[in-house]
C-alpha cells in the first residue's frame, strides 16, 4: 500500500461491501474482511498519532516501505481500531523497527515466529485490553485489533507477503492477531515493567518473536517446585528454537499457580532462576549425538560445554525468561512460548516514549507498587 494509491476505488459508491471486495482485490488484507477507511477515520487516527500524516515514523522491513503516520492510521483502521488504542499500536510498532528486534529477519524466516505484544501499564484497562479469560483467545476488541493493525503493516507496509517475502513454512494464528495484557491485579508480583524499572503509572509494550503458546497443565501441585517442573518438563525440548539456537522465551503464569508459587514466599527472581537452572537439554541430545556434524552447535553461546554428558540451558540466564502473569483466575494452567532463538531480541518501549525513570531495577518483584 503505497501513499500514492487511492484509499477508495475511482467511481466506487459508498456500500460497503463493494469496497471490502475491493480490498481483498487490492491485497490489503489479511485474509478477512476489513473496514474501509474514510477521510474522516483516517483524519480522527492521525490526530490520535499526534497529527502530521506525513510524518515518518518508520521504515518496515523486508520491503522497507515508509510508515508515514497516515499509512499507519489507515491500517488502524483497515483493523478495526479505535483511535485510543493508536498511541499502543505506534509504540509496538517503534518497537518492532527497532535494529534490536531484528524484524527483517523475522518478518523473512521460514521458522513460524510472530511478534507478539504484551502490555502493561493502565492503559490497559483505559482501552479494555484483556488480561484474564481466554487472554490469548477471541472475545476482546482492542487484543485483537491493536494486534491486527500490527500485522496489517507488516503485511501492507513491510511486504511479508506469505510465499513472497514471507518465507515462513508452517506460520502460526498468532500472525493474525498477538496481543495480550498483563493481569497485574491477579499478580502476586510487581508488574513486568515496573520490575523492568518504569513505574506502576507508566504504560509499556514489551515486543518480542515467539511461538504460539504450549499449554502447561497441573491441577495436583501445591508447591512452587511442583507447578514449575510442570514448566520445566514443558521447556525441556530439543524440538524448539531456543534449544539449538538460544536467545529468549516467554512464561506466562496463570493466577491460580502463581498463588500457589508466591504463597510459599517465591519472588519473581526465585521462579526464572529455578525455571533456567532445571530447564536444560543434554548436549548429546542437542547435537544428535554428534551425527550429522556441528551445525547447530555453532548458534549456541561460545561459553556453554560442548562435550557429551554437559546440560545446556535453553537461554543464556535466567533474564531471558520473560516471565509474566495473565489468563482466567480459575483454572490451573500456565503456558510457555519459545523464542526465535538468537536472531532477536525482545524490546520493551513505554507508550509514550520515555526511558524509565533511572531507579534501579526491581529484580525481586517486591518493590512498592
Amino acid at each position: 500500500m503505497s501513499q500514492e494509491q487511492p484509499i477508495h476505488p475511482a467511481g466506487a459508491t459508498e456500500d460497503h461491501l463493494h469496497l471490502v471486495e475491493w480490498y481483498f482485490q487490492q491485497g490489503w488484507t489479511d485474509g478477512l474482511p476489513v473496514m474501509p477507511p474514510t477521510p474522516e477515520t483516517v483524519a480522527a487516527m492521525v490526530d490520535a498519532l499526534g497529527g502530521d500524516r506525513e510524518r515518518l515514523e518508520a521504515r518496515v522491513p523486508p520491503r522497507w516501505g515508509n510508515l508515514t503516520r497516515e499509512v499507519l492510521a489507515v491500517n488502524m483502521v483497515l483493523a478495526g481500531c479505535k483511535p485510543a488504542y493508536a498511541p499502543v499500536v505506534r509504540a509496538a510498532m517503534l518497537a518492532l523497527c527497532s535494529s534490536h528486534f531484528n524484524l527483517n529477519g523475522v518478518q523473512a524466516t521460514t521458522h513460524m515466529a510472530a511478534p507478539l505484544l504484551v502490555v502493561n501499564g493502565p492503559v490497559r484497562s483505559e482501552i479494555g485490553l484483556n488480561a484474564g479469560a481466554n487472554v490469548f483467545g477471541s472475545g476482546s476488541r482492542a487484543n485483537a485489533t491493536i494486534g491486527r493493525a500490527i500485522r496489517l503493516v507488516l503485511l501492507n507496509v513491510g511486504g511479508a507477503w506469505p510465499g513472497d517475502l514471507d518465507k515462513s513454512t508452517l506460520g502460526h494464528p498468532g500472525k493474525y492477531t498477538f496481543c495480550i495484557a498483563e493481569h497485574e491485579e491477579a499478580s502476586p508480583w510487581a508488574p513486568y515493567h515496573v520490575e523492568q524499572g518504569y513505574r506502576p503509572e507508566d504504560s509499556t509494550v514489551f515486543c518480542i518473536a515467539t511461538e504460539g503458546p504450549h499449554s502447561v497443565t497441573n491441577h495436583v501441585s501445591d508447591d512452587p517446585q511442583g507447578v514449575l517442573d510442570s514448566l520445566v518438563s514443558a521447556m525441556s525440548t530439543i524440538a524448539h528454537n531456543n534449544a539449538v539456537s538460544s536467545g529468549s522465551c516467554v512464561v506466562v503464569i496463570g493466577p491460580e499457580h502463581a498463588a500457589t508459587i508466591a504463597g510459599r514466599g517465591w519472588n519473581r527472581s526465585d521462579v526464572r532462576r529455578y525455571l533456567w537452572s532445571h530447564t536444560t537439554n543434554t548436549y548429546d541430545d542437542i547435537s544428535y549425538q554428534g551425527r550429522y556434524g556441528t551445525i547447530y552447535n555453532r548458534n549456541l553461546p561460545k561459553w556453554y560445554r560442548r562435550e557429551s554428558g554437559a546440560r545446556i540451558p535453553i537461554v543464556p540466564s535466567p533474564d531471558d525468561i520473560h516471565l509474566f502473569v495473565a489468563g482466567g483466575d480459575a483454572g490451573r494452567f500456565s503456558a510457555f512460548l519459545p523464542g526465535w532463538g538468537h536472531m532477536t531480541s525482545p524490546v520493551l518501549r513505554a507508550v509514550n516514549g520515555q526511558a524509565p525513570d533511572g531507579r534501579e531495577k526491581c529484580v525481586d518483584g517486591t518493590c512498592e507498587l
